[in-house]
Order: structure tokens, then sequence, then C-alpha cells
């Protein structure tokens, strides 16, 4: 499972940082999202395994690229959120404890 979000978290933080340089196409991103998700579903012991704070910040930050509409994952209070989360996924920022994403 640590495999999983340590492969997935690059991947997730580049697509959307891509779309917010709209140097991707939303649909692209949420074609990701829909990806991501399906690939989860072949995870094996996915209830066992306690979350990892790496973790929650991912299911959080796919969650919400998810959740929010296109032209949302752009508002001046949603993506400086998401931009700190993606920046402890990538290892460079601070964790953000408020942060409480869970497994699909």
């Amino acid at each position: 499972m640590r495999e999983f979000i340590d492969n997935k978290s690059p991947q997730l933080s580049y697509y959307l940082r891509s779309y917010w340089q709209q140097e991707l196409p939303y649909n692209e991103l949420e074609c990701f999202i829909w990806d991501t998700l399906e690939e989860w579903t072949q995870i094996e012991n996915q209830a066992t395994e306690a979350y990892s704070a790496k973790e929650r910040i991912f299911w959080h930050v796919l969650q919400q690229a998810h959740y929010w509409q296109e032209y949302e994952l752009t508002n001046e209070q949603i993506k400086p959120e998401l931009e700190m989360c993606i920046l402890h996924l990538e290892k460079d920022g601070l964790c953000p404890f408020a942060v409480v994403g869970i497994r699909p």
C-alpha cells in the first residue's frame, strides 16, 4: 500500500500542477483520478494497514481534486491549500495536520 501511495503521489502532483499551469486539460486530470481509483481497488489488505500522514494527504488531495468543479480548483482559497499538501507529498513542505483524507 505504501508503494502505491509513493508511486501515485508524484503523479498526482504533476497532474494538478500541469492543470494549474494550463498545460493539461481538466478531463486528463479527471481521467487520472478515475484510473487511480480503479488501480486502488486492486490493492489487497486495504483495511488492515494503518494510515500514514502522507497517505491521508494523498487521499485528501485526490478527493478534493475530484470534488471541486473545474473552475473551482483555481479558487484563491482552494488552490493554496492543495498546493501546501502537494509540497508535503513532494517532501518539500510541512505536514498540514488539519487535512483528513480517507481511503475510498
